[in-house]
């Protein structure tokens, strides 16, 4: 029986990234979603279907049609969990590239559910969340007790992604936000604390500040011998991030939180980065960085990855965790960030099939 794939915001270039990862490592039939009618190009394992996630039946007719469901259809700042509900209710298991706590704090109260119903829920999937907690599991499993986590990532431009990811940096600038520093729970205002880091090349040393991701608050919970977790984000070219710290800590708090504001700033970024684009590129920088005691010792442990896309860095990410979820690979019943759901030698399998590099060393 060929399995089934719904790939909920397919039509955008995070989703379609998704649904060319699958078409390259799966025999699945994909079925992909957009809020409006397209024309597909001629691909039998390929189809499309015009859905709002707000045709609350049409979307639990094509849940139910199908034995995966990917969800790509951000921003999630403003998402309920209800695919999720719905994948339990029918069965069938579950994906998304959510990239908000608040979002993931709805999904990982349906566990319990999804245990019972035998469903295998899988959220932040993608690069960063994503592939990074990968990363981040791996380095801590190198250590005797881990201590601290310092994530850093650098995009280039718009990273390959579209309006959507512009509208995920903008509303993530909102509200100040709960990380785990030194043992507790200590507010964090959002792009704060620049920070220069030694990324690979082409990136080299660059700035990056606090952003919240819900890594922040997943990590320790799945690592809980860790005392600090740390997120940092930044663009390139750097007077990127001084436009975003300008937005984030001198305009009007009203134009950040009025959803009208929202969507000229992400507009007009789109606009700024689709010129830049074509002297940065679009790709991306991940930084993992793990310290804590070896053999009695303090150690610092270092994992880096670039990818010269990174959308399809993306689809390399939630890819690889729908393909082992189809293959049965993975069956982990429950609502689970990737850090605790894929075992690091499956990771390492899927980076390696997928051409992606990730140097790691003591430093």
């Amino acid at each position: 029986m060929t399995d089934r794939v719904l790939i909920l915001g397919g039509r955008g270039r995070i989703g379609g990234s998704v649904a060319r990862d699958l078409l390259t490592h799966t025999q699945a039939e994909i079925l992909i979603t957009g809020r409006t009618p397209a024309q597909m190009q001629d691909n039998t394992s390929l189809e499309y279907m015009a859905l709002d996630l707000a045709e609350v039946e049409k979307l639990r007719q094509a849940i139910a049609s199908v034995n995966l469901v990917v969800h790509c259809a951000g921003p999630f700042h403003y998402r309920d969990a209800n695919v999720l509900k719905i994948c339990i209710e029918h069965g069938v298991n579950y994906v998304d590239v959510s990239d908000h706590r608040s979002f993931t704090i709805k999904a990982l109260q349906y566990h319990e559910k999804a245990m019972a119903a035998g469903v295998t829920a899988v959220v932040n999937t993608g690069i960063f969340p994503g592939i990074s907690n990968s990363m981040v599991r791996h380095d801590i499993e190198q250590f005797d007790i881990p201590e601290k986590i310092h994530l850093s990532y650098l995009v280039s431009g718009s990273g390959g992604a579209g309006i959507t990811v512009m509208r995920t940096t903008f509303l993530g600038l909102q509200n100040p936000f709960e990380a785990w520093i030194d043992g507790r729970w200590q507010t964090v205002k959002p792009y704060s604390e620049r920070e220069v880091v030694e990324f690979p090349s082409p990136y080299k040393r660059s700035g990056v500040y606090w952003f919240d991701m819900p890594e922040t608050f997943t990590l320790p919970h799945a690592f809980p011998a860790v005392k600090t977790v740390i997120t940092k984000f930044g663009s390139v070219p750097d007077f990127y991030n001084h436009l975003t710290w300008i937005a984030a800590h001198v305009f009007p708090k009203s134009w950040i939180k009025n959803p009208k504001g929202v969507e000229f700033l992400s507009h007009v970024s789109h606009a700024m980065t689709d010129f830049t684009d074509q002297f940065t590129g679009i790709g991306v920088a991940v930084r993992s960085e793990v310290t804590g005691q070896k053999n009695n010792q303090q150690a610092v442990y270092c994992s880096t990855l670039t990818h010269a896309n990174t959308a399809a860095a993306a689809g390399c990410g939630t890819g690889s965790i729908a393909q082992f979820l189809l293959e049965g690979t993975l069956k982990k019943p429950g609502v689970w960030p990737v850090e605790e759901a894929l075992p690091t030698d499956l990771f390492t399998k899927a980076m390696q099939s997928r051409g992606v590099t990730i140097q790691a060393n003591w430093q």
